[in-house]
């Protein structure tokens, strides 16, 4: 449940601060006539990202198991690609990524159409979704739990949407870089695990051969239905018996991708202010 809240609530945070200050900006600008298209494009990608997402797991379900075990890995290491892209974009533009976005809408304005607000917000919304859906989809194979899994992405999503309304109307100011690092360290941890859940998957499905020794036995500590369980399973990624081909991609990715996370920043000078 934790993995699943934190993806939704990091994804759904920069979707609702894309959409809220295309809306702050269209209001400022006196065309609210134009906001009923942003939602009109916000609900349109919404439902391209609910029927890409079902449609993905329709065909994985449809498949053999050997050819099950081939997407499940493929669809693994792309969300792990997905992660960490944003993981390391969002840690290196957090503290400037409002001015940023504000740059971005007073560009499209400037330009003189609404439309391409519209399209922005429409493609933000529709980016962050398509993300989601296939980390999602690959957390879930990895742990096995559906329904905690959808909870956690739900609660991680409205929380997101909450706090995106806050700011646009001004009640509440984040520190987004102190959020996003706090949540990219436990994203670290989740996509660290579907790469081991990736070798995994990757040798049943005959396309990894060697590492395949066991070299830990962990069903003292990975019992089922227990709390720890699910924090080595669900969380962590870990299985009950790693091989060594499973442990050295989890070092391998974890230990730098924690480096680039916790690294402290020096402080950039302050961006100017962009106004409409």
């Amino acid at each position: 449940m934790l993995p699943t809240f934190v993806i939704g609530l990091r994804e759904g945070l920069e979707a609702s601060l894309i959409v809220g200050i295309v809306s702050a900006f269209l209001v400022q600008r006196g065309e609210r006539r134009a906001l009923r298209f942003v939602w009109a494009g916000v609900l349109a990608a919404v439902l391209l990202c609910v029927g890409a997402a079902a449609a993905l797991q329709a065909v994985t379900q449809s498949l053999p198991q050997r050819q099950q075990e081939q997407l499940e890995t493929v669809l693994a290491l792309v969300a792990v690609a997905m992660v960490t892209w944003m993981i390391v974009w969002t840690t290196r533009n957090a503290r400037t990524v409002r001015a940023d976005l504000e740059a971005s809408a007073s560009s499209a304005l400037a330009r003189g159409s609404s439309w391409a607000l519209v399209a922005m917000a429409f493609l933000a919304v529709l980016r962050e979704g398509l993300e989601t859906s296939v980390f999602l989809l690959a957390t879930y194979q990895a742990s096995g739990s559906n329904a905690q899994g959808a909870l956690g992405a739900s609660l991680g999503i409205v929380l997101a949407v909450v706090l995106g309304y806050l700011i646009y109307r001004g009640g509440v100011r984040i520190d987004l870089g102190r959020l996003f690092r706090v949540t990219g360290v436990v994203l670290v941890l989740v996509a660290a695990g579907l790469v081991m859940s990736a070798a995994h998957t990757a040798h049943e499905a005959g396309w990894l051969l060697a590492g395949q020794q066991r070299v830990l036995d962990l069903t003292a500590v990975v019992t089922p239905g227990t709390v720890r369980s699910a924090l080595f399973t669900g969380v962590l990624g870990w299985q009950p018996r790693p091989t060594a081909a499973e442990l050295v991609g989890w070092a391998v990715y974890l230990v730098p991708m924690l480096v680039v996370v916790l690294r402290p920043r020096t402080r950039s000078a302050a961006p100017q202010r962009v106004t409409a």
